[in-house]
């Protein structure tokens, strides 16, 4: 009975139901005695952890699927936990199950029901959990911006959780999805290379908004002593933008970005670097001066301002 009860605790995280402790032998004195003696825990209705002390998050998440029941999974922030694409945090635990089932009350979750949840489910992740794409589109439809739910994306498809195509594809099985056109236009832009927030925001509002030219985006690069992919690069006038969010270049990579840009002056190339601030509090002004840089290298093209208040001058940037 013992080594059967360790079996399915540990495949569970230190986590089982009354229902399988009974059906492993255990008697109801005996479990009873266990919970009163605290040895054992109780987080939800018929769910214990098997130890004392703190309850390690991912041991809720189990205990969370378990406390729901048939045909239940993790899902928005908490399933993103599992897949690694957002930090552990604090809140609730999120759950989604059929939306013919009801789930009694529970302290610390939130139940989300769903016609089909069935084909969300992932196919091989335990705790059963939405597939990293419908968890996606679940954050990003219930974003309080654009910007946040262009974050969701970016991290997915950053850390090669997935593609913006497998998204769209999940998306087109979603028909009710809340804010579908929405984001069907941001996986569009996503899938033009865009890899983070701060790069998308170059593209709508400096690149887009001013007519510049469309740079290559994520292009992988070989060097002796290392690759590396830049941000955006108009290779037919050799110049590089490099774009540095906390997220995406921390301290630790300054070595990596210094060998990247010192091997494109040396091709004959001419980098350019900007940060959040220059972009979300100037993009005119950074436009301007890409602008410039592009013309000084052979564009022919015309810079236009973005709309009425615009700091761009196609003037000064042709000149």
């Amino acid at each position: 009975m013992t080594r059967h009860i360790d079996e399915i605790s540990r495949h569970q995280r230190g986590v089982l139901t009354r229902a399988q402790a009974l059906r492993s032998g255990m008697s109801p004195d005996r479990l009873r005695n266990l919970h009163t003696s605290g040895r054992w825990q109780r987080l939800h209705r018929g769910v214990y952890a098997t130890f004392s002390g703190e309850v390690p998050r991912p041991a809720l998440r189990w205990a969370a699927v378990l406390a729901a029941g048939r045909g239940a999974m993790l899902s928005h922030r908490s399933a993103a936990e599992e897949a690694g694409l957002a930090d552990e945090g604090h809140g609730p635990i999120h759950i989604l199950i059929p939306d013919d089932r009801r789930v009694r009350p529970s302290t610390g979750l939130v139940v989300h029901r769903a016609k089909g949840s069935a084909t969300r489910r992932h196919p091989v992740r335990l705790p059963p959990q939405t597939r990293v794409e419908d968890t996606v589109l679940d954050l990003a439809s219930a974003a309080r911006s654009e910007e946040e739910a262009m974050a969701w994306i970016a991290a997915a498809c950053g850390r090669r959780l997935t593609t913006p195509a497998r998204i769209a594809r999940a998306l087109a099985d979603r028909p009710r999805l809340l804010r579908r056109r929405g984001l069907a236009v941001l996986l569009g832009e996503a899938g033009t290379g865009v890899g983070s927030v701060l790069e998308w925001r170059y593209l709508r509002d400096v690149e887009r908004a001013h007519a510049l030219p469309p740079g290559a985006r994520q292009q992988r690069r070989s060097r002796p002593g290392g690759s590396w992919y830049d941000d955006v690069h108009y290779l037919e006038h050799g110049v590089r933008v490099e774009l540095d969010g906390l997220a995406a270049h921390p301290p630790e990579g300054r070595l990596r970005d210094f060998r990247r840009d010192n091997a494109a002056v040396r091709s004959g190339e001419c980098v350019l670097r900007y940060g959040s601030l220059d972009v979300g509090e100037d993009p005119c002004g950074v436009a301007a001066q890409v602008a410039g840089v592009l013309r000084s290298r052979g564009w022919r093209g015309s810079p236009q301002q973005c709309g009425a208040g615009c700091r761009l001058n196609p003037h000064q940037a042709a000149a």
